[in-house]
């Protein structure tokens, strides 16, 4: 058994593939639409679920309600990457999207802390746990699916409308907020307005599931069900059998997680605090990035089944650690199209990778363990480097007084980056049922 895929030029698996790509990357859009919503509208949420004595703690509050919902991401990717891996794909990510769409319409609905008072931050931290539960299964469930419906010589390319959904999310959430505050005034908004954009979210979740409940299983888990060789206990078959690709998929992502979250979080509040770039030009400079990733990453995808995975990821992963610092001294000149051309650098460099990573760790692993081994490292490295890097880049800049620090942050999380593409090997176009998935495992207790 060579591939389990059929020939590219049936009309019909065409149409599939394509139903297939929104149903991947649909759950990943609504996950990012929401969690930038909530950033967006961190201070309206402080005022409305909080009490007003302290607007400052209540927004502090606000970020570590944030937080939790980063903290809980490890334990729904081991909930929700041993059922992909023991019931299908299919099924969790109709459950990701199920539970991402239910907790935003109860946030969404909530009562406020005028009306009803010490509950209403209660239930507002149950529904981001909820979120962050489903956010942890989401990422493995969809770059599983995504990569093992997708033919082998266009993977890369499959895989990449993963990160394009994540992209337009962002987008999407800026628009919608800035929509919101041009309609409404701050009172209208804070009276109620604030809860549009988080209902808007219930009907693309609704739409997602249903294109999920209509979709097949990918060819390779039915091939595992037919074999009958499903692993009973993935969550301990990856870290007994596939520790090696489990650390280098920790790379990975920390690779790319770190570069999006200070490209793409940090990176607006550094240009305005440090730099003292005009708030609307700073976020202007962040949604033109956003938008140059939507045309660069799919065709990183595409690069990377012409060329390989190792040499995108290589090139991508060099040019980040050349170049990030004297893209932020680029930054610093007090010109606006010095703040344009570096904020661009940055954004080309994460788009490459963006576009690269999810098939790279996708052909990593096993069928056997694929769902439960990506979904543990992306969570793991999101909760422990990503979330943080906001937070650890501020305490550098001022502790040190040198407000280049992030370029030096990058640097190194480039070099990760290129420890990691040496380590790994070239994976493009490979038959994802390796001889694991066909001769099975003794069985064992589910864990």
């Amino acid at each position: 058994m060579t591939g389990v895929h059929p020939d590219m030029n049936d009309r019909t698996y065409k149409k599939g593939l394509q139903k297939s790509v929104v149903a991947g990357s649909i759950g990943v859009l609504v996950h990012w639409f929401d969690w930038a919503v909530y950033a967006y509208m961190a201070t309206t949420i402080a005022a409305v679920f909080f009490p007003e004595s302290d607007a400052t703690a209540g927004l502090l509050a606000t970020f570590a309600v944030f937080a939790v919902s980063f903290l809980v991401r490890p334990i729904g990717a081991i909930i929700f990457g041993r059922l992909g891996d023991r019931i299908g794909r299919k099924h969790t990510l109709s459950i990701v999207i199920l539970a991402m769409a239910i907790a935003t319409l109860i946030l969404g609905i909530l009562p406020t802390y005028a009306t009803i008072g010490v509950l209403a931050p209660i239930l507002l931290i149950a529904t981001r746990i909820v979120q962050g539960l489903a956010a942890g299964g989401e990422f493995g469930s969809a770059a599983a699916f995504l990569g093992e419906f997708s033919p082998p010589k266009r993977r890369g390319f499959g895989c990449s409308w993963l990160e394009f959904g994540s992209l337009l999310g962002f987008l999407l959430a800026s628009f919608v907020v800035y929509l919101l505050n041009q309609a409404m005034t701050p009172e209208q908004v804070l009276d109620g307005g604030w809860r549009i954009p988080f209902l808007i979210t219930v009907p693309l979740g609704l739409i997602g599931l249903y294109i999920r409940r209509k979709i097949e299983d990918t060819p390779e888990f039915e091939a595992l069900q037919k074999m009958d060789t499903i692993s009973p206990s993935p969550v301990r078959e990856v870290f007994k059998r596939n520790p090696k690709e489990f650390i280098q998929t920790c790379g990975m992502e920390i690779f790319m997680n770190v570069t999006f979250y200070v490209v793409l979080v940090y990176l607006l509040t550094y240009q305005e605090t440090s730099l003292g770039i005009d708030p609307g030009r700073a976020a202007l400079l962040s949604t033109l990035a956003s938008a140059l990733g939507l045309i660069i990453v799919p065709l990183a995808g595409i690069a990377s089944d012409r060329f390989g995975r190792k040499p995108v990821l290589m090139t991508a992963a060099i040019a980040q650690t050349v170049l990030s610092v004297p893209l932020f001294m680029l930054m610093n000149v007090d010109t606006p199209w010095a703040s344009f051309v570096s904020t661009f650098g940055l954004a080309f460099i994460l788009a490459i990778i963006l576009g690269t990573h999810a098939a790279t760790v996708v052909e990593l692993f096993p069928t056997r363990t694929r769902q439960t081994g990506l979904s543990i490292a992306y969570a793991v490295t999101a909760a422990l480097f990503a979330g943080t890097s906001p937070y650890a880049l501020t305490w550098l800049i001022d502790t040190t007084g040198n407000i280049l620090s992030p370029g030096f942050f990058l640097t190194v999380v480039g070099i990760i980056g290129i420890v990691t593409v040496v380590s790994i090997p070239e994976t493009k176009g490979i038959d994802l049922l390796k001889d694991e998935d066909r001769e099975g495992r003794p069985t064992a207790s589910a864990g």
